[in-house]
């Protein structure tokens, strides 16, 4: 069993006892005319839901074929629970109401199977699975902005490094060797579209390049200013020419970065921005592209 499965398991167990434990304290449902008997009653509620529990799961998996959440992505991760609750909620009330038919109605005779009897409980229900989905919402989204805080924290680190390396590599350039085909590649780079225009430029000082409509915009240091030219191409094709380049990656459908020239990662709540040196113009990172860009600046190419 995964850890994803296991913490899955985790919170349910949890959650289901939060609801025993308030209907314990409260005792709606007639339960104080039960005495010790109660303790019996709540028991068979906690397993029931426990069970009801497994079962939204199932459907959710194999009937309604809900998305199992990304690990760190923690909008996906909430809106599953929300759907959890908007099925399971239901689910455990009807269970809770037939129980009370059936198993509670001798003592108490409003414990009879009825519409008003399932709205009760629904709602009783409903309150305590709002009251626990808060909890796990910020607990959530708590752990989720540290573990972001640190990740972020160690790739500016790392970043750093490749800023302090950049001073030797351009005082004595040494292309980055590439591996598949063990040869070097050349630090001056024309650039060509699909017109007879071309942008040649010190790949070192390349800053980012940005899709313009049917056009490139790319943008390069030139004598301590940054410069933009303007190629009639698809980034896609200048992606093509750069592809043996590995610190140059896609951060979103309209940039490309040079992550030697990106000053600083910027994230919160979910999303990533690298702010480029020289420039500070802040690009943004596309969710589809997070995990390239962080593995990127994680293992950089040396020279």
């Amino acid at each position: 069993m995964d850890m994803r499965r296991k913490e899955t398991i985790k919170v349910r167990i949890i959650s289901t006892c939060f609801v025993v434990f308030a209907l314990a304290i409260f005792k709606p449902f007639g339960l104080e005319a039960w005495k010790w008997e109660a303790c019996v009653h709540l028991l068979a509620m906690l397993l029931m839901g426990l069970a009801t529990c497994m079962l939204t799961e199932i459907l959710m998996d194999y009937v309604f074929r809900f998305p199992r959440p990304q690990e760190h992505d923690v909008s996906a991760l909430i809106r599953h629970n929300l759907w959890f609750q908007l099925i399971n909620t239901p689910l455990v009330s009807l269970f809770i109401c037939l129980y009370r038919h059936f198993a509670m109605s001798d003592r108490v005779e409003s414990n009879v199977l009825s519409l008003s009897n399932y709205i009760e409980t629904l709602l009783i229900i409903g309150f305590c699975s709002f009251a626990i989905g808060l909890y796990w919402r910020f607990k959530y989204r708590s752990s989720f902005l540290a573990t972001e805080l640190e990740e972020t924290r160690l790739l500016n680190e790392q970043l750093k490094k490749i800023q302090d390396q950049k001073p030797a590599q351009q005082s004595q350039p040494q292309p980055c060797p590439v591996k598949e085909e063990h040869r070097e590649v050349p630090s001056v780079l024309t650039l060509s579209g699909t017109t007879n225009d071309s942008v040649t430029l010190q790949v070192s000082n390349l800053l980012y390049i940005e899709a313009v409509g049917n056009y490139v915009k790319v943008y390069q240091l030139n004598n301590g200013q940054v410069r933009s030219d303007m190629l009639r191409a698809t980034s896609k094709q200048i992606e093509d020419d750069l592809r043996d380049y590995p610190m140059i990656v896609r951060c979103h459908r309209a940039f490309l970065v040079n992550l030697q020239q990106v000053e600083q990662v910027v994230s919160k709540s979910g999303s990533m921005q690298l702010v480029i040196q020289h420039s500070h113009d802040s690009i943004p990172v596309s969710r589809s592209n997070i995990a390239q860009v962080k593995e990127a600046i994680k293992g950089p190419c040396q020279t």
